[in-house]
């Protein structure tokens, strides 16, 4: 029983270190989001969502480029990011649709995308590889600290920011 106990520890102490010393990230960053300059700071990672109440973010270039100035590694964070989103199939035309809206506001297109509530079908999947986005998924919530704008996560940003 203290092997296992110990194991146990080991594999709680491992993770914590790789959280520690993995890039941090935000998710669902819009404008229409409060999302404080601290934490944006000290994020690596932005996942953008692109529509939020029927607005997209390429209509607000002022945004654009001060997320553009933090020189951030940014992500697509689906489209409306309602839920399970990506749970349902969607066609190149939706995905088009998204990758447009980020390049026009961003000047590039993404390369590294995840579904919102880390929900996506086995076509979509597909569907994200077809577009050269690398697809990140529960494993990079578990070895990443991912903060929320709105610290509506499963786990507060505060609880993210000690583990």
């Amino acid at each position: 029983m203290t092997i296992i106990i110990l194991i146990v520890f080991l594999l709680i102490l491992t993770l914590f270190f790789i959280r520690l010393i993995s890039p941090r990230e935000i998710d669902d960053v819009n404008p229409q989001i409060q999302c404080t300059n601290e934490l944006m700071t000290k994020a690596d990672i932005l996942w953008i969502i692109l529509y939020l109440n029927e607005k997209p973010i390429s209509e607000n270039k002022e945004w654009c480029n001060y997320i553009l100035s933090l020189n951030k590694t940014l992500g697509l964070h689906g489209v409306n990011h309602e839920y399970h989103e990506f749970k349902i199939d969607r066609d190149q035309e939706y995905l088009n649709k998204s990758i447009k809206i980020f390049e026009e506001c961003f000047g590039f297109k993404p390369k590294i995308f995840k579904a919102p509530q880390l929900k996506i079908s086995e076509n979509n999947k597909q569907l994200i590889k077809n577009n050269n986005m690398e697809l990140r998924g529960v494993l990079n919530q578990i070895f990443h600290r991912v903060y929320h704008c709105n610290d509506s996560g499963r786990f507060s940003n505060r609880f993210i920011d000690i583990f």
